[in-house]
């Protein structure tokens, strides 16, 4: 007689499931080790849990636009704001509107909070202006008799940030760029004043018969540069409010000791499409770099190719950010692709500055209304409060575990375990990767995913009971009752990430912590419950313990009403013994 298992084939799954769970351990060895390689042996915490700071912004617009202060300009101030933010790497800032024109920043404890703080509000209105005039801070002076100096100041113009050891004795810099692209450097900065017969017209000298009528704009903002007096600060603060990018304005240097008459812009910061700060090795200074977008490449080669021809100080351009004058360089030569802005950076200030030019311009201006330092002693009593609920639950999870499913629970258990472990890690190597950090909201979520996780077992347990009660033993009753449990499992965690991830999109701050966190323990459900729990429930079944259905495993056959007589496993290639009938 043939024996009777010849050509049989075990049940999937069954055959090695000591191979699954050696995988799963690899896995679970390899994040434990990664958290400890990172340093970054726990979780971030978030502001409610760690602390932080909290800043109300107030959009203004300028007087005759109070339109611009829509939904729409709100939002798009969000978003470059939160970019800018996270681009210091402060971890989970959250950034949201509140009411018509309010916009709430969180900002966590961090090395870096100072600097976004100063960040988050910037404008950032990037404009590169053609240079008319330049004449020093303060306001225009009587001339003695005979001057001929057309900005009305004896002295020869300040350079502001330039370095004197690239200028000539008269002030007048020496240098060109020599790099293409390279806008900016030390030694191109403010020249001597605007000799006699300037392109940009002289406020104290009347007009030629033969030219053509001054534009009574471009008259009025010369007039005001006669009157400019940089070295009072709000002056300084007021130069040029409310110029359109078209129009003639006036503007100061950011140390004040220069003022400088513009043309209308013909480059803006939206034809900017990177910007860094780094340290350029060769003059051994931050400068901040600059790279175009095609359309912005095109504006910066016509107007650099413009100013090429024209005699000083025409043939600057003047970088103005927020309506100051970072620098102004001279062009010998039609510059395309990149610029640099250079002078009185140091690593902090260029990368700051790289910062904000890379992330946009705000649409609108904004004002702080409160700074208010958030403490952690009211998250951390929550958090506390929230862990003792989680605790009891957990316990009473246990409890019933131990009294309903007896032996089955040390299946239940370990797989809560190893939930935990994965879950845990997780959340420690995702703080670095991408910002998460752990807030109350998401504490909670994770609690509730015991629930989800609990449920998965159960689900497969009472398959497997089902089947002992149909009368087979355990290794047949574990592989039949695997496929029903399994499409169960898979349709109820899909339900509950399907749920997670509509909250995630739909919602804004914290919730989205909550909703993060259900969405990846329940991943992590689904990875448990089919390395783990499964390959772990085959190789108990093997055992005397759980096979022979003793009263403590969980699986008594009498206890649980099974139909006698048992039936064995099925055998299709060979016939029924008449004996064991």
């Amino acid at each position: 007689m043939a024996a009777p298992n010849k050509g049989r084939r075990a049940p999937a799954g069954q055959s090695k499931p000591g191979r699954t769970l050696a995988l799963l351990l690899v896995v679970m060895a390899a994040l434990v080790g990664g958290m400890f390689w990172s340093g970054e042996t726990t979780p971030r915490l978030g502001i409610d849990l760690a602390g932080g700071t909290t800043i109300t912004l107030q959009a203004k617009a300028e007087p005759g636009q109070e339109s611009a202060v829509n939904e729409t300009n709100m939002n798009t101030a969000v978003g470059i704001i939160e970019r800018r933010v996270n681009g210091l790497g402060v971890s989970e800032a959250e950034v949201q509107t509140q009411g018509r024109e309010n916009i709430i920043v969180n900002i966590p404890k961090g090395t870096d909070s100072e600097q976004a703080q100063k960040q988050v509000g910037t404008t950032a209105q990037l404009y590169f202006r053609p240079v008319l005039n330049v004449a020093a801070g303060g306001p225009a002076t009587p001339e003695p008799s005979g001057s001929t100096s057309p900005s009305g100041s004896p002295s020869a113009s300040p350079t502001g940030k330039a370095d004197e050891k690239a200028t000539a004795p008269s002030g007048t810099p020496t240098a060109s760029p020599t790099t293409q692209g390279r806008a900016v450097s030390d030694a191109l900065k403010a020249p001597s004043p605007t000799p006699t017969g300037s392109a940009s017209g002289n406020p104290a000298a009347s007009p030629s018969p033969s030219a053509p009528a001054p534009d009574p704009a471009a008259a009025a903002a010369e007039q005001q540069f006669a009157t400019l007096n940089c070295l009072d600060p709000t002056a300084r603060a007021n130069a040029g409010k409310g110029a359109k990018p078209a129009d003639t304005t006036v503007a100061c240097s950011t140390e004040g000791d220069a003022k400088y008459l513009l043309g209308p812009a013909e480059v803006d910061g939206k034809d900017v499409d990177d910007a860094k700060g780094v340290l350029d090795p060769q003059r051994g200074m931050w400068i901040v770099q600059m790279e175009f977008t095609s359309a912005g490449s095109k504006k910066f080669s016509q107007i650099t190719g413009k100013l090429s021809q024209q005699p000083s100080p025409q043939n600057q351009f003047a970088i103005v950010l927020d309506g100051e004058v970072v620098s102004a360089p001279q062009v010998n030569q039609t510059l395309s692709g990149s610029a640099e802005i250079s002078g009185d950076f140091d690593q902090q200030s260029a990368q700051d500055l790289g910062n904000i030019l890379s992330y946009g311009a705000l649409p609108l201006t904004f004002e702080q209304q409160s700074v208010t330092t958030v403490t952690a002693a009211l998250g951390g009593e929550q958090l506390k409060a929230g862990l003792i609920a989680g605790a009891i639950g957990l316990a009473l999870v246990v409890i019933y575990l131990l009294v309903y499913y007896r032996g089955l629970s040390i299946v239940a258990l370990l797989s809560l375990l190893v939930s935990a472990i994965l879950t845990y890690t997780l959340m420690s190597l995702l703080g670095p990767a991408i910002g998460f950090a752990l807030n109350l909201p998401a504490v909670c979520g994770a609690i509730v995913a015991i629930g989800i996780t609990a449920d998965s077992f159960i689900v497969y347990f009472e398959r497997i009971r089902d089947e002992i009660r149909e009368g087979r033993t355990l290794r047949p009753a574990v592989e039949r009752a695997w496929p029903r449990a399994r499409r169960t499992i898979l349709v109820s965690d899909f339900v509950s990430f399907l749920a997670a991830a509509v909250l995630f999109i739909v919602t804004v701050g914290k919730v989205q912590g909550f909703a993060f966190t259900l969405g990846l323990t329940t991943v992590l459900d689904v990875v448990v419950v089919f390395l783990f729990t499964k390959p772990l429930m085959t190789i108990l079944a093997r055992t005397k313990f759980f096979a022979s259905g003793h009263p403590w495993s969980g699986l008594d056959p009498q206890r649980l009403g099974a139909k006698p007589p048992l039936r064995r496993s099925r055998r299709v290639s060979a016939p029924i013994d008449p004996k064991e009938a």
